[in-house]
């Protein structure tokens, strides 16, 4: 059977690979986890500005910077025209010209930011296929290499490509940490920043330029039609593991210097798959995994912490249900006998559960320590859940008591509208509310109910 190039590596070629032996790995790595770092830090802040898709306009704006600058050097000196610096320079005078025609597009009320996006996109990429077409019918155009810059070619970098990337991403990072402040509130708030004389459009103009010069640099190693994925797919993922700003800047650095890493090794076994596609999938793959496992916005976290607010939910009410069936019991009776146990029918009409619900409810909290049962289907409170229902009584009848108050909710229909929000409840907000009731009610302790807890029927059924 003939062998092909996407064949599973050997154990040689795995630690080839592993161990950076070859020097063009090495040089590859080197610039695009530089490449991948600057992107995530700097596009933090255009997702966060709602800007994510200027890195496209730029990209697709630099094509016919690149062809003009070509034209230009062979031009002055034939065969000069692939001078990697001056196609690059190209590169960034087309991009921010580019930017310039969106802003200048962005004034006019009559357009919109998405549309003023595809027009300046479709008009400079167009301007630069024409360009290419006409490199390509030059004596020497064949033989430019000028298609690289579109779907990237990573293999081609070397030492003097790392350097330059190396600079660009030492000052965009430098900037991005003198200017941290200030771009965090122009991001947020950026009519805010100019109402404290902030030059937002100074910083505005400095964000832009540090897009430009990231998408330049990397339209050599991932293509001017992938390159904006590195500036939106690491913030983008990076949203799921914090909701702090910082953290959020560093970790979508880190994501897009993993996809980076992930991607040129990949290749570096498989030398058939182009680097910068698989740059982008092991990014988008990454994205995937914070998608799903982020511990701030993940779905699975989210799952989890909304089954566990159910059932924390679940046991309070229950664990309330108990202490005001108690309450009513004793202040119907004559004497206090046996009335700590409540029967399972009267918790059951009290809540008005499913037979389901209910004793779900019960075996986790007796699991917890919280219920204890006296048989015949009879539950009372332990001492550490009188502590929790007092607890939860408390914040219940706070609550109602501000709702009646200040609301001007009938008491009659207050008791469900407090259900869900006791639970979320924090401790400043119980002060506030206790400091608001304090001339009427203890600050300490349980407040009386202010409607009639249960039916004396109920209350006083011991069946």
């Amino acid at each position: 059977m003939a062998r092909t190039d996407l064949d599973w590596p050997s154990a040689d070629q795995w630690r080839r690979v592993l161990t950076l032996r070859d020097y063009n790995t090495r040089m590859v790595l080197a610039g695009t986890v530089l490449l991948g770092v600057c992107s995530g830090a700097v596009g933090t802040f255009m997702l966060l500005r709602r800007r994510a898709l200027v890195g496209d306009v730029v990209s697709h704006a630099a094509l016919p910077g690149i062809g003009v600058a070509f034209l230009v050097l062979e031009s002055f000196e034939p065969g000069r025209g692939k001078w990697l610096p001056g196609l690059l320079i190209g590169a960034t005078v087309a991009g921010l010209l580019g930017v310039g025609c969106v802003n200048l597009l962005r004034r006019s009320r009559r357009i919109r930011d998405d549309a003023a996006l595809a027009i300046v996109l479709s008009f400079f990429f167009g301007l630069g296929i024409v360009l290419f077409t006409v490199i390509q019918r030059t004596s020497t155009g064949n033989s430019a290499g000028l298609h690289q810059f579109i779907y990237g070619k990573a293999a081609s970098i070397v030492a003097s490509d790392v350097r330059l990337i190396l600079v660009v991403a030492f000052v965009a990072l430098v900037i991005c940490v003198v200017l941290f402040k200030e771009f965090a509130v122009l991001s947020f708030d950026a009519a805010f920043a100019a109402s404290r004389g902030w030059p937002t459009q100074w910083l505005d103009g400095v964000l832009l330029t540090l897009v430009v010069s990231v998408t330049v640099i990397g339209l050599q190693s991932v293509g001017l039609l992938l390159v904006v994925a590195l500036l939106i797919v690491p913030p983008a993922a990076a949203r799921f593991w914090s909701d702090r700003l910082a953290g959020m800047a560093i970790a979508s650095a880190a994501i897009g210097g993993l996809a980076a890493l992930g991607g040129v090794l990949t290749s570096a076994l498989f030398p058939r798959l182009a680097a910068g596609a698989v740059i982008v999938l092991c990014g988008s793959l990454m994205f995937l995994l914070s998608l799903l496992l982020g511990t701030r916005r993940g779905v699975l976290p989210r799952i989890w912490m909304h089954r566990a607010l159910r059932r924390r939910m679940g046991r309070d009410h229950l664990l309330r249900a108990l202490y005001e069936l108690q309450e009513a019991r004793q202040s119907q009776a004559s004497n206090a006998g046996d009335l700590a146990w409540v029967p399972y029918a009267a918790i059951a009409r009290h809540r008005g559960w499913s037979a389901r619900e209910l004793s779900r409810a019960v075996r986790r909290a007796m699991a917890e320590g919280l219920i204890a049962n006296k048989g015949g289907r009879h539950y009372g409170l332990t001492e550490s859940g009188q502590v929790e229902a007092r607890h939860a009584a408390r914040h219940h009848r706070l609550w109602e008591l501000y709702l009646i108050h200040f609301a001007d909710i009938a008491p009659t229909h207050v008791d469900r509208s407090a259900d869900a929000i006791e639970h979320v409840l924090d401790p400043t907000t119980v002060a506030e509310l206790e400091r608001l009731l304090a001339d009427e009610y203890p600050r300490f302790g349980v407040p009386k109910s202010p409607h009639e807890i249960a039916p004396a029927a109920e209350a006083a059924d011991g069946r």
